[in-house]
């Protein structure tokens, strides 16, 4: 049986154990997306990232929540940097592949940064109506 290595981040943590846990698979190469789901699943966090390869930055990484994957989100990203710089001793600054694009994130010792593109928006395709019959709205 194939083993993966994982770390546990407490991202925004003020204390040991304090902060938004983050699972943070270290070498994802050789897992489906399905199999990144269910893991996410199985660890029942907010998010669990899992890093891989990327030709065009430090490490590409796929965040799951327990039922979908993101294409981006901060705690995620934060967390997932750190643990990049550690495994790949890059520094202080990482570039991270995601479904949202290249974003760089910056360190000043253990507190990170990250520079996100701005936000597109899109057309939707329901009406006002059929919008507001699905959140139960008149």
């Amino acid at each position: 049986m194939t083993s993966f290595a994982f770390r546990i981040v407490n991202v925004f943590a003020e204390s040991t154990f304090g902060g938004n846990p983050l699972c943070v698979f270290e070498d994802a190469r050789g897992l489906s997306d399905g199999q990144m789901q269910s893991l996410a699943l199985q660890f029942n966090l907010s998010e669990t990232t899992f890093v891989l390869p990327s030709s065009i930055a430090t490490a590409r990484v796929k965040i799951f929540t327990p039922t979908f994957e993101m294409a981006f989100a901060e705690h995620p990203t934060l967390g997932s940097a750190h643990v990049v710089r550690d495994l790949l001793q890059a520094g202080d600054s990482v570039t991270l592949e995601m479904k949202a694009g290249v974003i760089p994130v910056y360190a000043v010792e253990s507190r990170w940064t990250l520079k996100a593109g701005a936000p597109q928006f899109r057309d939707v395709a329901l009406s006002n109506t059929a919008i507001a019959a699905m959140l139960g709205l008149n």
